[in-house]
């Protein structure tokens, strides 16, 4: 064999030997960043090809815009909602502290401010960890379709007080029973109504009648108006939030924050703390036991009680479109559904996923950003575009969500 042949031979053998170990390399390079449970890797702003000046103004005008409702939370809702029909709080409702918020570049985290520990209720955007649970049951084949109504999975739920030694009804009511989707109307109402505030439900559920939520200004409407076709009008309506999670509870005959940790927040690391609660009086006998159906967010107290560091990681499972570590923890098809636009509000998907849709939500944003909201205000941004998470907590108005995420981007390197 000449030198020149050995040499190639040799060469040949090297390359085959270390081309395995390029390509793990190449792998480990392109797989995104998965922060483990109970630790999460600081870059800086700079090393994420961002500039930390624009990012520290950013941050500054997070915590110059912090709301200026109470820190009192319970005296907040007596300013608010607790003067509408019915309006008692009958959830916990515990004070909050000041601005808070995380910023995550390709999953690192780039910025924090105030307290991110701080355990502080949600308000609507429990609605999308509501919607999340909905959807593990149709990829779970619990629920078949979301253009199924919601009616014919649906018995008859006994209500029950936490000590056992009542029964509670409503006002109006059927005693001791809850029939939600037994009218005329109701009995038409599919899961995708639900989930996007089209249906239109009529009824009362925990007290509190529907048209006590956010009531008309023509009192004489309140109780007498016509119901109108499911689908065609968008009426963000808490007290039908709170149907669909009486209904997904029917359908997992658990408890809903035992789906959530068990399907959703241990598999992406979040920490012990979180809690999710319903009403004084969202309680029901299922398979024997005394269950509480929660909340849909803080309208009446309730709802989410987390932290700023639990909230980015949801923020990066929607962004990554369900997968965490490699797996799918929701599924492609889920998230696509509760990123299309619904007809009647096409700023709106699912719930409480608010769309970009030609920009009009956040004009600073591209459209394919979206923001899970709840008042206060609290937001998750999700930009997939810019590979951006950020959890914004006590900004004051939709106006200033606007101007933090204006500022955000221009801390960001060009989209290539």
């Amino acid at each position: 064999m000449s030198v020149g042949s050995r040499v190639l031979r040799v060469t040949a053998l090297v390359a085959g030997l270390t081309s395995p170990v390029s390509a793990q390399k190449k792998s480990a390079a392109a797989a995104p960043y998965v922060p483990p449970a109970g630790a999460w890797e600081r870059r800086s702003p700079t090393a994420m090809g961002m500039d930390s000046v624009k990012m520290a103004a950013a941050i500054a005008y997070a915590i110059e815009k912090e709301s200026k409702t109470p820190r009192d939370l319970e005296l907040n809702h007596y300013q608010t909602f607790g003067r509408e029909p019915f309006g008692a709080a009958i959830g916990p409702l515990a004070p909050r502290g000041g601005a808070t918020g995380v910023i995550l570049r390709k999953g690192y985290v780039v910025a924090t401010w105030g307290d991110p520990n701080a355990l502080e209720i949600v308000n609507s955007v429990t609605k999308s960890f509501l919607s999340t649970v909905v959807g593990l049951a149709v990829d779970a084949g619990r629920i078949r379709s979301v253009d199924d109504t919601v009616s014919q999975v649906m018995p008859p739920i006994l209500r029950a007080y936490p000590n056992g030694t009542g029964l509670g009804a409503d006002w109006p009511g059927d005693a001791k029973w809850l029939r939600p989707f037994d009218s005329p109307h109701n009995k038409r109402l599919t899961w995708d109504h639900l989930l996007r505030q089209v249906s239109d439900w009529e009824g009362t559920l925990w007290g509190k009648p529907e048209w006590a939520d956010r009531p008309a200004q023509q009192v004489n409407t309140w109780t007498t108006r016509a119901r109108v076709e499911p689908g065609s009008v968008y009426e963000y309506n808490d007290t039908r939030v709170n149907v669909l999670a009486l209904a997904a509870l029917q359908v997992w005959r658990q408890p809903l924050p035992e789906v959530l940790r068990e399907k959703i927040m241990e598999p992406i690391g979040a920490s012990n703390t979180w809690r999710w609660y319903g009403y004084d009086n969202s309680w029901i006998v299922l398979d024997g036991k005394l269950v509480q159906s929660v909340s849909g967010g803080g309208h009446w107290g309730g709802g989410m009680m987390i932290n700023a560091w639990d909230l980015a990681r949801f923020g990066l499972l929607t962004q990554r479109r369900g997968v965490w570590g490699g797996k799918q923890l929701l599924s492609e098809a889920w998230v696509t559904k509760a990123l299309t636009p619904t007809p009647a509000q096409p700023t709106y998907g699912y719930m409480n996923w608010f769309l970009n849709t030609d920009r009009k939500y956040v004009p600073a944003a591209p459209p394919q950003a979206f923001v899970h909201v709840g008042a206060g205000n609290n937001i998750i941004y999700v930009d997939p575009v810019n590979d951006v998470v950020a959890v914004v907590r006590w900004i004051d108005t939709n106006a200033s969500v606007n101007g933090f995420v204006e500022r955000l981007l221009a801390a960001m390197p060009p989209v290539k």
